[in-house]
């Protein structure tokens, strides 16, 4: 009867230990991204997909991604695909995510759902927001301080891009006396209109651009590389397109906001509805700063953004 006991133990333990290997230690099962575009687009993409590998190595599970998931129908599908797994923890890499989960999040109570820069809200969602302002801000200064000309021009995505405002601000804030061209693609991957925005304002003089789209920053960077003009990179740090181009970058860290979300997650606390993140967070920097750029102005600037992360205030406020 003892030995019994014993062998039943060992058999539980062993049974228990296998599970936790299997879920890991927390209450991330296992995790799921979904992409619109793809994962290899040198951008925000390829840092999702970077963010993912995190998550595996980090905490131990087991990771899925789907690429090109982009209609109703193909949301609910690689949805339904994750949660056969056993997949608890979805990522839908863009905003574009918010609603398709806002609609399923009920039919899948076991399911928590982030996604990027959006409002939907919801039990059983988490919007992670990236505050650009700021970000835009000091990217701006960068390019005022930088223009030859006083033209600069801004080829941004969308309207609503809050970097877009930011940029503007901070070149005025540095150069009073610079123009700022801001001309909207109104998609992340059209980089033919892209090309042409960047063609039209090359004619009228600017030689200073904020390629502001993940889909078509790095054609249009390659294009001012070609016409000897200066750029500020967008999201990742770009200086590998060119040294001498890129000035800066202006980078969201979002595959280290994958790892803090999924393990604040893993440990019970990660809240629903919108969470917002800065330059005190980690996850917004700039990036290296380009060799043409004023070593007295590199230090202001960095002095700048210390400042900021300790008290909030731009330096025009």
């Amino acid at each position: 009867m003892v030995n019994r006991l014993v062998v039943f133990t060992i058999l539980l333990a062993f049974v228990l230990s296998g599970c936790s290997s299997v879920y890991g230690q927390g209450q991330v099962h296992k995790v799921g991204m979904l992409v619109e575009n793809t994962i290899h687009d040198q951008v925000w993409g390829q840092k999702g997909y970077k963010g993912l590998l995190d998550i595996k190595e980090e905490l131990g599970v087991d990771v899925y991604f789907k690429e090109r998931v982009r209609t109703d129908e193909e949301v609910r599908k690689a949805v339904q695909e994750f949660a056969d797994k056993g997949v608890n923890l979805i990522f839908g890499h863009s905003a574009t995510f918010g609603p398709y989960f806002e609609q399923l999040q009920e039919a899948y109570p076991d399911v928590r759902f982030v996604y990027f820069n959006g409002n939907q809200q919801g039990e059983q969602m988490t919007s992670l927001t990236f505050e650009g302002h700021a970000m835009g801000f000091f990217g701006g200064m960068v390019a005022g301080e930088m223009t030859e000309s006083n033209q600069i021009g801004v080829i941004a995505a969308y309207e609503w891009q809050p970097e877009v405002e930011g940029f503007y601000e901070g070149v005025k804030h540095q150069n009073p006396e610079a123009e700022v061209n801001i001309q909207y693609v109104h998609s992340w991957e059209d980089q033919e209109r892209a090309l042409m925005l960047h063609d039209r304002m090359t004619k009228d003089g600017t030689d200073v651009f904020y390629p502001a789209g993940d889909g078509f920053n790095v054609p249009v960077i390659e294009r001012i590389k070609h016409e000897g003009q200066y750029a500020i990179g967008y999201v990742s740090d770009q200086a590998n397109l060119g040294k001498s181009t890129v000035l800066t970058s202006t980078i969201q860290h979002v595959d280290r906001l994958y790892l803090l979300a999924a393990k604040r997650y893993d440990e019970g606390e990660l809240p629903t509805g919108i969470l917002t993140f800065d330059f005190e967070d980690e996850v917004i920097s700039l990036g290296t700063f380009s060799p043409v750029v004023p070593k007295a102005f590199t230090k202001e600037i960095t002095n700048s953004i210390e400042r900021y992360r300790d008290t909030g205030a731009l330096p025009n406020e």
